[in-house]
Parts: C-alpha cells; structure tokens; sequence
C-alpha cells in the first residue's frame, strides 16, 4: 500500500494490516518523525510532493524491493503539507516470513525513498537541500547489485 496524505497515521493499524497477510514470520517498521532542525522557534517546516508521480515513485521502490527478497507486504505512507517537530512524517513497513528479509528491505526502501521520490521541503523561507548521506545510504544499494 502507498500513501501520500496529509492525515498522521496509526502505528497499531498499520502494524495489524501488516500481519494480516498470511503467514508473517516478521515484520519490521520505520517511522521517521520531523526533527526540530530550525534555531528560531515558530520556523514552519512544510514537505510538498508531486501527485501522481511521487505515488507511482514509491510504487516502483517497494515492487523493486519484493523483486529482492519475498515479501508479504509492503506499506509506505508519507505525509506532506506543513508538519510540527515531532510529528510522524513517514511510515515503512514490511511483512516476510523471515527476518533479515524484512529488515533489509525496510531499510532499502527507505534509503531509496530519500533520494528518489520527489518530496520538497520548505524550513521558513527557505528549501532544504537533499543530504550527502542519503545518497551515500542509496548508493550503498546500487554498489551492491553492481557486485552481484
């Protein structure tokens, strides 16, 4: 399932749509908040994206990561529109019936989603920037099907 939404979500609802799918051995979810990156108080942050492709984006992550390992499921939700420190910002979360699997494509499913879905973000006035050490996480990914 792919989100892109205004509206927080439910860590329990998405967790027991999660195993819900069969025979869940685990599942593993990231849920990354807003940070207070800001040192004025009262700085607006607020995250913009692009209907339809960001969606089909996220889409394309998660179908290359039940192409990696086998996947049960797969969820992203990602909220957009103006967010306070604190608030959840996005939800990854995978189903498997093994462990590692699950981590590892939690884990490749959100280094790609930073580098490759298209988010803006805005602090105050101005735009932020995409960070070195996300790209580094995502080439991490693409080094290693390089070597396989």
């Amino acid at each position: 399932m792919i989100s892109v939404q205004t509206e927080d979500f439910s860590l329990q609802h998405e967790y027991q749509k999660l195993i819900e799918q069969g025979a869940t051995g685990a599942v593993v979810t990231f849920v990354g908040l807003v940070r207070d990156f800001s040192e004025k108080s009262g700085v607006r942050f607020y995250l913009q994206h692009y209907p339809g492709m960001t969606e089909q984006v996220l889409y394309k992550i998660c179908e290359s990561a039940r192409q990696r390992w086998q996947l049960q499921s797969a969820t992203v939700i990602h909220r957009v529109g103006e967010l306070l420190p604190g608030d959840q910002i996005v939800f990854v979360g995978v189903s498997s019936k093994h462990r590692n699997e699950a981590f590892e494509a939690c884990q490749f499913i959100m280094d790609i989603l930073k580098t490759e879905a298209p988010f803006w973000k805005k602090e105050g006035d101005h735009w932020v920037d995409a960070k070195d050490s996300d790209q580094q996480a995502a080439e991490r990914w693409l080094q290693r099907d390089a070597k396989n």
